[in-house]
């Protein structure tokens, strides 16, 4: 079928008759009627009538207007929707974050966005970092925000936020409870960390490599930090975390620090996309946020 001359046809009968279509459309009267005519020969049927000096449809022709109001409704509809999605404000927008950020960014992030975003589905998985980025690459996300060390990875493009210092913690009353050691005295004590993929896992254990210091020995382990954290406040082991997640258990004496001597480590906290793709409309307004976020939250520190 013509959807030209349908669309023509149409607007005569919303208008009522084909001076006023040919107004609206911009085209001579003519033109309309050659259009209207070139449909009812397609159809094999006659849509409109003569009436004095007016038109009225016919049974046929009330028939394809009911169509065709429903139709180009649902073209309007569609255009509306395209309009709102390459706005940024329609869609759905796929997070993984590793536990830190979702923990304790990202809930104050994603209720900004969604202020400003209110028709955008938000899904937000969070993992360890090795199933982030697995995530990412097997397009389950479209952006990552992810917490800890990081390694090149193929087909990832990667933007820091912030840093973070890691520390080491204690029960109150632990002999190393605000002392200063060595690496090696901080390694006898048992560890509750979290399970293999987590970026912090992984530092500790490759900075005893790197120092030629035995690992630790884990005496627990969570998937979760706010788990481990308890755990230590509970008078069990020691834990290595971002003092983002610690600093106020610290602050309210809940637990201790310990200074390692000769280290101050560092936790970077970035988002990720797959390289070389252009990010959603949505995606793209969340990243900007994100940025503007981290911008007054550094501030603040400052």
């Amino acid at each position: 079928m013509n959807l030209h001359a349908l669309k023509i046809f149409h607007t005569v009968a919303e208008k009522g008759g084909v001076t006023r279509a040919a107004e609206e459309l911009l085209i001579s009267q003519p033109a309309v009627t050659a259009q209207v005519r070139n449909l009812e020969k397609e159809l094999g049927f006659p849509l409109l009538a003569a009436k004095g000096r007016g038109i009225l449809l016919t049974d046929g022709g009330t028939m394809v207007a009911a169509y065709a109001k429903r139709l180009f409704a649902m073209e309007q509809e569609i255009e509306a929707g395209i309009k709102e999605y390459k706005a940024g404000f329609s869609g759905v927008l796929r997070i993984v974050a590793t536990y830190l950020p979702a923990n304790l960014l990202l809930p104050e992030w994603l209720a900004r966005y969604k202020q400003e975003h209110p028709q955008v589905e938000v899904v937000l998985t969070t993992s360890n970092s090795r199933e982030a980025v697995e995530q990412l690459l097997n397009y389950d996300a479209e952006v990552a925000v992810y917490g800890g060390g990081w390694e090149e990875q193929p087909g990832i493009e990667w933007e820091e936020l912030l840093e973070d210092e890691l520390w080491f913690v204690v029960p109150n009353g632990h002999p190393y409870a605000k002392q200063e050691i060595t690496l090696a005295e901080m390694m006898k004590v048992p560890f509750i960390l979290r399970e293999e993929g987590s970026s912090t896992r992984e530092r500790l254990f490759s900075l005893c490599r790197a120092l030629n210091v035995n690992p630790p020995k884990i005496g627990l382990q969570f998937n979760g930090v706010n788990e481990a954290v308890r755990a230590v406040i509970a008078g069990y082991g020691a834990n290595f975390l971002s003092s983002m997640a610690v600093r106020d258990y610290v602050e309210r004496g809940e637990v201790s620090r310990v200074y390692v001597r000769g280290l101050t480590l560092m936790n970077p906290i970035a988002f990720c996309t797959r390289k070389d793709e252009t990010l959603s409309p949505a995606a793209a307004d969340f990243v900007g946020l994100i940025r503007k976020e981290v911008k007054s939250w550094t501030a603040n520190r400052e």
